[in-house]
């Protein structure tokens, strides 16, 4: 989210900042929620979103870039910690692992907050006397920021789809007859991710895309679980439910911002 404000504020000149404390209170709240959901509801979350991609690429181009990106924060967390737990399995010391990975990405998000707090201030000044280094770098390369962080995404789901296929075919297609169950689901799920990217959800505002949005695709996954899962399965929908308020919400600005450029 640093990342993408910086760039908005390099090509657009919008200033988006938010306070310090907001931001550590999101991450550490988000790094709990998404250690209490299971890799069986993170694996379709992650294949859902995944679909719902590739569906708004096919029908929007690159213009739905800005809003993807926005909107996959928790799903892109379920992709990390799935595909830890994947890579992880059988592991004597995987909750240490775990541990390390969060510490990474903390360091990775102080440092883009740090780099956004110095943009979001000086920027504008710096740009134009062209005498600190972190400013004038980004004068030149601040047109890449939103590329190289949508590659990064693309790279994280990609394997994280592998680690979850893999997943979901141990949980729930390895059970004898089993496809003969899933592929209607499988093709209900798909018409209501093609339904979520229609033209009436493009034509609403911005929270009420959120509203639609998070209410179908999570309400879908919960009737899932409800049908195929078990009762921790859905407990774990219904804390994804929370993370995507506590990934969107703050993200208002973003999201109007996306929609501004999709439309």
């Amino acid at each position: 989210c640093h990342l993408i404000r910086i760039y908005n504020l390099i090509e657009t000149s919008s200033n988006l900042l938010r306070g310090n404390w907001i931001t550590v209170l999101q991450f550490w709240f988000l790094t709990g929620l998404l250690s209490l959901v299971g890799s069986r509801v993170s694996s379709l979350i992650v294949l859902e979103f995944s679909l719902r991609a590739v569906s708004a690429w096919a029908s929007a181009g690159l213009d739905a870039k800005d809003l993807l990106l926005t909107q996959c924060q928790f799903s892109l967390g379920c992709g990390l910690t799935c595909t830890l737990d994947f890579l992880h399995q059988g592991a004597p010391h995987s909750s240490f692992c775990l541990f390390l990975a969060a510490a990474l990405s903390w360091a990775l998000a102080s440092a883009s907050h740090s780099v956004w707090s110095h943009v979001a201030k000086l920027y504008p000044l710096h740009s134009r006397e062209r005498y600190c280094g972190k400013c004038i770098t980004l004068l030149a390369t601040g047109h890449t920021i939103l590329a190289s962080v949508q590659r990064a995404v693309v790279l994280a789901f990609a394997l994280a789809t592998v680690a979850s296929t893999a997943t979901v075919y141990d949980h729930f297609l390895s059970q004898k007859d089993a496809l003969k169950f899933w592929t209607p689901l499988t093709l209900c799920y798909t018409m209501l991710v093609v339904y979520i990217q229609g033209d009436h959800l493009q034509r609403q505002t911005g929270k009420k895309v959120l509203l639609h949005t998070v209410i179908l695709r999570l309400g879908a996954l919960l009737v899932l679980m409800l049908t195929v899962g078990n009762w921790s399965d859905v407990l774990h929908v219904l804390i994804a439910f929370l993370g995507e308020a506590v990934c969107l919400l703050p993200s208002q600005d973003l999201l109007k911002a996306a929609l501004k450029v999709f439309h």
